[in-house]
């Protein structure tokens, strides 16, 4: 029987079934009546003939020379290149690929080092299954803690880092080394004069060690809020509201001082801590309305006797100056004249004297004897 082999076409040869040689481009003739077949595939791509082992057909030199034979050891991982270019994911142990028309390649990575290297390229890990590694994202103020079997590494610091699952199962925490703010909102004390108020503080922290921090404090932000809690209250509850009221801000000093104290139990840093509000009982409140209303009704009291007696004083001066003085008890008297003369719209002059005569013997009148 012919059989005709293209250029890009190969023949597989049996004889009863059994694997004899290849044939690659022509016209060929072989006898059925002998047992003779032959399989043509098309020459590119995987070597699809699974009927027959590789170890047979590697036994055929022309089939060796026109593959190429890939294995992919244990622990390790396969990227499959074709004339340079990346095609795939190697997923198989052992591949086989025509090397005719195209160039095949197979880069193979070792998994044994947990941590991925820079030979892996982000292309590379484009094609990769993402069950097989683990990826860790550390920012800017962060610190990250990579576990190997629940063994804590090394921290990280700033950046990417990708983790082969192979020898080790990969966990990881990323710790946030920034300052943080905790708000203790309406906190009920009880003052030293046994009267209920609420405060509002503020402070600022910042994780001092993370790997500390990670051994020793299961939620951190779950114990920091009781401990707060409690050195409000063992400062404040020392204090009568009036003393409160006056010592906001040494109030606040003391609970500063009691955190400051207490850092090192949870692996934290203090900056800042103080009293935002102190919020009062309604009845209380009016209580203190009422007594701010009547101080400042008193300051205005004082200030209006202290401005009656400086005017007073002021008067007495003014005429002692012009009993003493009769030139300035004459000018004192045109100014009088000149405001009286500033409201009156007419004056009418009688008899023969002249207006500054008239005028003059009406404030000779008016003048004490």
């Amino acid at each position: 029987m012919q059989y005709i082999i293209k250029d890009n076409q190969v023949g597989f040869v049996l004889k009863k079934g059994v694997f004899q040689k290849i044939v690659t481009t022509g016209i060929y003739h072989f006898s059925q009546m002998a047992g003779y077949t032959v399989v043509i595939r098309k020459m590119e791509g995987e070597v699809n003939f699974p009927d027959v082992p590789y170890q047979v057909l590697s036994a055929d030199p022309a089939f060796l020379k026109a593959t190429v034979h890939m294995e992919i050891p244990d622990g390790f991982v396969g990227f499959l290149y074709r004339n340079g270019n990346l095609v795939s994911f190697a997923t198989r142990e052992e591949y086989v690929f025509w090397n005719v028309f195209d160039r095949y390649e197979i880069k193979v990575v070792s998994m044994e080092e947990p941590l991925i290297g820079a030979e892996v390229s982000k292309q590379m890990l484009s094609v990769l299954p993402k069950s097989l590694y683990t990826e860790v994202r550390v920012g800017e103020g962060e610190v990250g803690l990579v576990y190997y079997d629940n063994v804590m590494q090394e921290p990280l610091a700033k950046g990417l880092y990708r983790f082969w699952n192979y020898n080790h199962v990969i966990t990881y925490t990323v710790i946030d080394m920034k300052q943080r703010e905790l708000d203790i909102v309406g906190q009920e004390i009880l003052t030293k004069d046994k009267i209920g108020i609420r405060m509002n503080v503020a402070c600022m922290y910042k994780v001092r060690d993370a790997v500390k921090l990670v051994s020793t404090i299961s939620d951190l932000k779950t114990q920091l809020y009781p401990a707060v809690q409690l050195a409000i209250r063992e400062i404040t509850g020392n204090y009568k509201l009036d003393e409160i009221l006056e010592a906001k801000e040494q109030i606040s000093k003391e609970i500063y001082g009691v955190l400051k104290e207490r850092e090192e139990m949870f692996c934290v840093d203090f900056l800042t801590a103080g009293i935002k509000d102190i919020i009062l009982p309604g009845e209380i409140r009016e209580i203190m309305n009422k007594v701010l209303v009547a101080e400042k009704t008193a300051q205005a009291n004082v200030i209006s006797r202290r401005e009656e007696v400086a005017s007073t004083r002021s008067l007495l001066n003014t005429a002692k100056l012009m009993e003493e003085n009769q030139t300035l008890y004459k000018l004192k008297e045109l100014e009088y004249l000149e405001k009286i003369c500033e409201r009156v719209g007419e004056i009418s002059v009688n008899g023969s004297a002249g207006i500054v005569e008239q005028l003059g013997k009406m404030i000779g009148m008016a003048r004490p004897q």
